[in-house]
């Protein structure tokens, strides 16, 4: 799946689940405010409750059930009374019950006080009480209307006749507790005689009387059959006190403010789930472009990316395509600025070398060029011929340090291709030791040649290969005195490697020598003894071994002699 895809999925994902979780969080908060209302409104009025919310409120011990004193107190608060009935009927506890209560309800008394009595003054609500592996227990709630009684009160000092209410001080006292009003009304709806706070109302119409039943609590009425004046009565719903108001405002506020916290928290995870890598990896590119090929660091120096197994991290998994590529340029540029400087040091190192070697000899041809020049004397010619001779090998040393140094550059920036070709690695070498052995200059050396048994048949550069072999041999010859024997073998190592041997027996070498044996400009000898050569034969042989996949080992004792191996892919 490529970034593209991987980021629509992702995102799909997310707000998915950002969404359920804001509908779930939003859903417990609105559970939680609806409970504190319902909590509310049954403290109001008993009869919005449940049958669950008595549940807790009825105590059992020994299987007697009792009503709870929290109960009883809320009833009292609403003018109310409770009576607990068995599934029998028997009264199981009652609180503040009506003066004639039955021990035994019968189901006259039940429809009575659950329908109500046209007889009787009170208004009843009931609810089942269901409890694990037991019967069923039914709770009566009743409570009487007030407004009844303040009128069955007051209509026998009423003044039909003059349309006056009368009230005693006793009268108004306990309506004013109760918050209640009563007003004289005329056959047309005019309002003769009041008390108490019922609006602002002079005259009513039908409907005006009608919405009196959704402003009052309770209600009732009394009609004169001879004035046909009635008296009507109620008791007001309780308004909203502030703590409800600022309960609603409360509820608004937080509602706003969990949105806002799940907003901050939805925009603080998506920064770190999408902006936080983002951020790492624009670091990244800034390193890069500021020449620092890695990846960022935290405070202690480790990757910000990848763990200490080297996997990315998990935040980092949707950006691990764009991950593998910075990986890979970044390996590329410190490649890149790895090669430029050892271009650089190479490129120095064969200035220096240069200038360094090229400057006694130089400096040889220059004096001897002044020595030929100079009038003060006549030089015999076989003065002359030395002098161009010396000045000739001086110039040859010159062209082959140049050759010498200008191939070792080439292969320390692998520049120099090998064009490999099939070869019989026995007849090859045996050219080769013929050459040494043919050459006047060698006569005193004892060449022996001792090819594998085997025809051996490998892929080689010709040219580079016969330079590799001619080097050993050519620093056997150099380096050993007269009457030293050079022994030049060849075998192979089943059928993959074959190993080509050149030893001698004569002075050998020392330790301190062999460490150094092929660095570059290093001959092996003292000033003494053997003063030609450029010091990189060996460098450029074992360097051209490596180019052909092989390696070299030499191993010299003094007086004893040296012995070279190597070893070579088939």
């Amino acid at each position: 799946m490529n970034l593209h895809k991987r980021f629509m999925v992702q995102f799909f994902i997310q707000l998915f689940l950002l969404s359920l979780i804001f509908l779930v969080l939003m859903l417990t908060v609105w559970a939680v405010i609806g409970f504190a209302i319902s909590e509310d409104e049954i403290q109001t009025d008993l009869t919005e409750a449940d049958a669950s919310y008595f549940t807790n409120r009825i105590e059992e011990d020994r299987n007697q059930y009792s009503l709870k004193k929290e109960l009883e107190e809320l009833a009292e608060s609403q003018n109310g009374w409770l009576v607990l009935l068995d599934a029998g009927g028997a009264v199981v506890d009652s609180f503040n019950p009506p003066e004639v209560l039955p021990t035994q309800f019968t189901v006259g008394d039940f429809t009575d006080r659950l329908w109500g009595n046209i007889e009787d003054n009170q208004q009843f609500h009931y609810w089942e009480i269901e409890f694990l592996d037991e019967d069923s227990l039914f709770l009566l709630y009743g409570k009487r209307n007030l407004a009844e009684d303040f009128v069955m009160s007051v209509a026998p000092a009423i003044d039909w006749q003059q349309a006056k209410l009368n009230l005693t001080p006793e009268n108004k006292e306990q309506m004013a507790e109760e918050q209640a009003w009563m007003q004289l009304l005329s056959t047309e709806g005019k309002v003769l005689d009041s008390f108490g706070e019922v609006g602002k109302n002079r005259q009513y119409s039908l409907q005006l009387l009608g919405d009196l039943k959704n402003e009052n609590q309770s209600l009732a009425s009394l009609t004169n059959p001879e004035t046909g004046l009635t008296v009507i009565s109620g008791l007001q719903n309780v308004p909203s006190t502030a703590w409800e108001k600022t309960f609603s405002n409360r509820n608004l506020f937080l509602f706003f403010l969990i949105s806002l916290i799940l907003l901050a928290a939805g925009t603080f995870w998506y920064a770190r789930k999408f902006g936080l890598p983002l951020l790492v990896l624009m670091q990244w590119i800034q390193n890069l472009g500021e020449g620092h090929y890695e990846q960022p660091k935290n405070e202690n120096n480790g990757s910000l990316i990848t763990n200490k197994k080297g996997k990315v991290k998990r935040k980092f998994q949707l950006y691990k395509d764009l991950v593998a590529t910075l990986e890979q340029l970044t390996t590329t540029l410190k490649l890149h600025q790895h090669q430029q400087k050892t271009l650089e040091r190479t490129r120095e190192d064969w200035i220096s070398g240069l200038s360094h070697d090229l400057k006694t000899p130089l400096s040889s041809i220059s004096g001897y060029a002044q020595m030929l020049e100079s009038s003060s004397y006549d030089w015999s010619a076989q003065e002359t011929r030395e002098f161009a001779s010396i000045m000739n090998k001086k110039s040859s040393y010159m062209m082959e340090l140049l050759e010498e140094l200008t191939l070792t550059f080439r292969l320390k920036n692998q520049a120099l291709p090998l064009a490999k070709e099939h070869a019989d690695i026995n007849e090859f070498i045996r050219r080769i030791v013929i050459q040494f052995i043919n050459d006047p200059s060698n006569t005193e050396m004892k060449f022996s040649f001792v090819p594998a048994p085997q025809s051996i048949h490998a892929h080689i550069d010709p040219i580079w290969f016969q330079r590799i072999i001619e080097n050993l041999i050519s620093n056997a010859v150099k380096y050993n005195s007269a009457g030293t024997e050079i022994k030049i073998s060849v075998s192979a190592i089943e059928q993959h490697l074959f190993v080509v041997v050149i030893e001698d027996d004569g002075i050998g070498m020392e330790t301190d020598v062999l460490d150094k044996l092929f660095d570059r400009y290093y001959r092996g000898t003292n000033t003494h003894t053997t003063p030609t050569g450029t010091g990189l034969g060996l460098a450029i042989t074992k360097q051209l071994i490596q180019l052909h996949d092989g390696s070299i080992h030499v191993e010299s004792t003094p007086e004893k002699g040296t012995s070279v191996r190597i070893i070579v892919p088939v």
